[in-house]
């Protein structure tokens, strides 16, 4: 398993280990498996929060964030992925996004998502005996072999399917422009939060719109709750799980806790409105969350749990910087859905009494996709070598225990940054040194993270360098604003030596582990005749399927 693990990520030295960084099973089967608190965000952005320079300083302080980043660890080279729904799924299961199809989200109504065939945090963690459940929002298909409780979770609790945008697409007020016709699918094919355990069915608590109403029931049946107090129901499923938790002692859980906050539109609950410094919809919102996880927190410390529980804080993706002023700021370059550090470095924290030493701080470079190996470590779980239909499987997760601990440092040497369609990366970091090929965003005046405005995410084109790519020195230049492969102080084109290994070792892995058939494509170019008429398989693909042409999803 950890000789497949290695050629995938085209580790260094033969020491890497993946999962098993625990100590013997004996030692393990003595002490009592970890529960583990995982907390995700949504867009939140690197410097918004008090750790990171944030909190007050922005307007928007984080008491509760600081208190879990002065008691734990604080990473600040943690990646995630560039939008949404990879960034979820690559957390989910340990695999770079294209692995599982999972680089975008279909339309509502669409259906598909997670392949039944893929691992996940919790279908993993049960194989230890862990009781599992999640809140909040999901993002990761609609289909019901791709809900939650489909998914490796014993129970699913008022679970939002999709980002919060969606939830406006059928209110009036919100699109008074929209046809009656568009208007009444939408309402139709929008499903609100779901709830269910698993191998039962799943219901619909109540609709969700974009209005400040709070009505879960209406004359005995599902209601309507608006998206400024959704987040208060995923923190009140959390704390009613905990307390429940508290009464089984001898029994292992993980929860999985996803707010809705701070992905646009902002409508922060009415006591949090004008509680920030700032005043601003974003502010408050910020303000929100940190309260719900600080309730959370303090939930998991009145029962006790707290002395032997993994908490594990971040976000989905870089910040939304282009859909000012409702989205978060990062000092980095670029913003959600570019291959740029500010589309991918998030912020994350870890907690775990007794293990890891209070106020620590992390440089290494780790991310979301190594929660899996890490999780499975803390539990003693080895991770499967074969995917829930019995085929050979890769995983791209690296244990991060030792950064945790204390005890070593990360096995990780290299990150790659994918956008929805690529298969190779568009940018790929070995060391400190950042080869950037994909210059999607840039469609503007390039000067890094000083010109927001011109940072367009994936409403910028596909851009690829031809032959050299821009190389950045992410110690040096953080921002990534100027590129040293070759200029007239120095030249670091040998830097690509090293990275052009990394990449080509990557690849080596899709034709042993060929990534599933993405779940949802988004118009990428035409189909050009010439390629009509020279590609046999593409003629089959209209016989059987026609042409798919999603809309944007603005996941």
């Amino acid at each position: 398993m950890n000789r497949r693990l290695m050629r995938s990520v085209g580790a260094f030295v033969a020491s890497t280990v993946l999962w098993c960084t625990a100590s013997s099973p004996q030692a393990q089967e003595a002490r009592p498996k970890p529960n583990i608190l995982f907390i995700v965000s949504d867009d939140t952005g690197y410097g918004d929060l008090g750790p990171y320079g944030g909190g007050e300083g922005r307007g928007m302080p984080t008491p509760n964030i600081d208190r879990l980043a002065d008691e734990g660890m604080t990473f600040f080279s943690f990646y995630a992925q560039p939008s949404c729904t990879p960034g979820r799924a690559a957390m989910q299961t340990g695999r770079i996004p294209n692995r599982s199809g999972m680089t975008t989200v279909a339309f509502q109504g669409q259906g598909g998502g997670l392949p039944a065939a893929e691992w996940t945090l919790a279908s993993v963690l049960k194989r230890g005996g862990y009781q599992t459940y999640f809140t909040g929002k999901w993002h990761l298909g609609e289909a019901d072999y791709a809900l939650p409780n489909a998914q490796g979770y014993d129970e699913m609790k008022y679970v939002g399917l999709y980002h919060l945008n969606a939830y406006t697409y059928a209110d009036p007020t919100w699109f008074p422009d929209m046809d009656a016709e568009t208007r009444a699918l939408f309402q139709k094919v929008t499903k609100g939060s779901l709830s269910g355990k698993a191998g039962g069915e799943v219901t619909e608590d109540f609709k969700i719109n974009g209005q400040y109403v709070d009505t879960p029931v209406i004359d005995g049946k599902p209601g309507v709750v608006g998206i400024p107090f959704f987040d208060g129901y995923v923190e009140k499923a959390a704390i009613e799980f905990l307390d429940a938790a508290a009464k089984k002692p001898d029994q292992p859980f993980f929860i999985n806790v996803n707010f809705m906050k701070v992905h646009q539109p902002n409508l922060p609950a009415p006591e949090f409105q004008h509680k920030s410094l700032s005043k601003s919809k974003y502010a408050d919102s910020v303000v929100e969350l940190d309260t719900r996880i600080g309730r959370i927190l303090d939930k998991l410390r009145e029962t006790g749990m707290d002395k032997n529980t993994l908490v594990f804080y971040t976000t989905d993706n870089g910040a939304w910087q282009d859909v000012y002023p409702d989205a978060g700021y990062t000092p980095f370059r670029g913003t959600k859905g570019t291959v740029r550090e500010g589309g991918n470095r998030v912020p994350a924290i870890a907690f775990w009494p007794g293990k890891i030493q209070p106020g620590s701080r992390s440089h290494d470079v780790v991310g979301g996709l190594d929660l899996m190996a890490t999780f499975a470590s803390a539990a003693g779980v080895p991770l499967p070598d074969r995917d829930r239909e019995d085929k050979p499987i890769i995983f791209d997760s690296y244990d991060m225990t030792p950064v945790l601990l204390g005890t070593g440092e990360s096995a990780r040497k290299n990150w790659f940054y994918f956008t929805e369609n690529e298969l190779t990366p568009g940018a790929a970091r070995v060391g400190h040194y950042k080869a950037v090929f994909n210059l999607r965003g840039d469609n503007g005046q390039a000067t890094g993270g000083l010109a927001v405005d011109t940072n367009l995410g994936w409403k910028g084109a596909q851009s690829y360098v031809a032959i050299v790519p821009q190389v950045f020195d992410l110690w040096q230049d953080p921002q990534e604003r100027y590129d040293v492969f070759m200029n007239n102080y120095t030249e670091h084109t040998w830097s690509l030596v090293s990275i052009s290994a990394a990449i080509k070792d990557l690849m080596k892995t899709y034709v042993e582990y060929p990534p599933r058939k993405l779940q949802s494509m988004g118009y990428d170019g035409p189909i050009e005749l010439s390629k009509y008429q020279m590609l046999q398989s593409v003629r089959e693909q209209f016989e059987k399927e026609g042409v798919r042409l999603a809309m944007p999803t603005g996941n």
